[in-house]
């Protein structure tokens, strides 16, 4: 059957399908807060519904976290060749600081441009919510266009990602041979820009984790020790200024091994791109990168590693003043890998980084909250290239084939454990502000989303 009759139908059912849309976004499903454990199990059981009445075979499944949502189109009882697996998440991230939302965050609402463009404003419409109800809403247009879907489907929705998936892992051991498909689709990545679609083909990989610094056994008065107590701030400052030197490049002793230039004939693709550092840096209120000095900031965000401070704790932090020297003091730090740097060794180079530079009286402690390593979607893949078609078809644009500077451990999951190879396609913006106040996503991103997916869905039938 030609796919004209499905995308007719989507656009069409356009209205009703945000509709759906803002039911989803408002449930405050906050995964990493356990006040909103209810309204995550409320995400998943709409859901699950939803895809029960498409004809999926779904349901909750419990985890020791937020439960998972599995559904398989036709049931897994029947042969299933060519069967595809596509995955989303349900949570979203915190709303604070809820004074800078121009509206409420968990009631979405359509707001029109100067130029008449028109964007979903609320919490998860672009992560990942507005995302994952694409390929939803283009399984409903071939349902009710054909009867059924054009190939074998599988469904992964989970409901961790915004807090670090602790659950996922168990849940893919304990369920291989169910999810098992010939590929996986995730669509929680990005667009280049308004008009032209992308397909990311690889991905950095992230190591993240915490250090303590303690000196004395309690807090002090610095006018009684000041000057010859040792202050764990000073020290931690001190570790973390010598991270980078002055030209940005990371100082842990063997960083960069296993680390690769960028093959010239993709850096000549990408130094074609329209693309200005300033304009990138620029809407963010900021002008020049500041990572290594003699990389563009596409080829730092999509093709190196990095070393980020993403928090810094210690002393007294509160309203007015406290004139204490503490008794420890503490960072959160985060690596983005690239190429085959190996995160074990990151994570044992730069706890020595660390303990080379402890003076007297200091102890260290760290904590882990994960690793994992970076990959790549090899260039001949077969559902690549029928990305790339389908892209192509909607968007009347060559996509671009770019790299992505955030990690999607899930890749490498299916890759690992299942055998799979995952198309990274989504339609998500850099303007989108997701995990901010005001949080976006187009209108055209998801009705011409659902379209791709639709027209994706037809060619893997052929």
């Amino acid at each position: 059957m030609s796919v004209d009759a499905v995308l007719a139908r989507i656009d069409q059912d356009l209205d009703k399908s945000l509709e759906r849309l803002f039911e989803l976004l408002r449930i405050p499903s906050i995964s990493t807060d356990p006040a909103y454990r209810d309204s995550c199990r409320a995400a998943a059981d709409w859901l699950a519904a939803e895809l029960t009445g498409l004809g999926f075979d779904a349901s909750v499944r419990p985890t020791d976290g937020q439960p998972m949502v599995v559904a398989h189109y036709p049931s897994r009882d029947t042969a299933n060749d060519g069967r595809v697996l596509f995955y989303g998440h349900y949570d979203v991230q915190p709303v604070d600081p809820l004074e800078l939302w121009n509206t409420q965050p968990f009631e979405p609402a359509i707001v029109t441009r100067d130029d008449g463009s028109k964007m979903i404003v609320a919490r998860g419409a672009a992560d990942d919510k507005g995302q994952l109800m694409t390929f939803v809403e283009a399984a409903r247009a071939w349902v009710a266009e054909t009867g059924g879907l054009p190939v074998p489907v599988t469904i992964l929705f989970e409901g961790e990602e915004e807090s670090g998936s602790p659950s996922l892992a168990p849940f893919l051991n304990a369920h291989m041979d169910e999810l098992k498909a010939d590929a996986a689709f995730v669509c929680d990545t990005g667009m280049w820009d308004r008009q032209t679609p992308a397909i990311s083909t690889s991905l950095r990989g992230l190591v993240t984790g915490e250090l303590t610094i303690t000196a004395a056994d309690k807090d002090l008065h610095s006018g009684l020790f000041g000057g010859a107590a040792r202050n764990p701030n000073h020290v931690l400052a001190k570790i973390l200024s010598d991270l980078h030197d002055d030209q940005g490049r990371v100082q842990i002793p063997g960083f960069y091994d296993g680390v690769p230039e960028v093959p010239a004939e993709v850096k000549a693709a990408w130094d074609a791109l329209d693309f200005s550092d300033e304009e990138f840096l620029g809407q963010v209120g900021l002008k020049k990168p500041a990572g290594e000095a003699d990389r563009s900031a596409l080829e730092q965000i999509w093709a190196r590693p990095t070393a980020e401070v993403n928090g810094m704790i210690g002393g007294y932090t509160g309203a007015g003043f406290k004139t204490v020297i503490p008794a420890q003091a503490s960072a959160k730090v985060s690596f983005r890998l690239v190429g085959s740097q190996d995160p074990a060794k990151i994570v044992d180079a730069f706890h020595a980084f660390v303990r080379e530079r402890l003076p007297a009286d200091c102890s260290v402690s760290f904590t882990s909250h994960g690793a994992s390593p970076a990959l790549s979607i090899p260039a001949d893949s077969p559902v690549l290239q029928k990305g790339r078609e389908a892209l192509r078809a909607e968007w009347d644009v060559e996509p671009l084939m770019i790299g992505m500077g955030g990690s999607i451990p899930i890749v490498g999951a299916f890759r690992d454990k299942l055998g799979m190879d995952t198309l990274l396609m989504g339609f998500g913006l850099d303007d989108d502000r997701i995990h901010s106040p005001n949080e976006k996503y187009e209108k055209t991103s998801f009705h011409k989303g659902i379209r791709s997916w639709a027209r994706m869905l037809g060619l893997l039938a052929n």
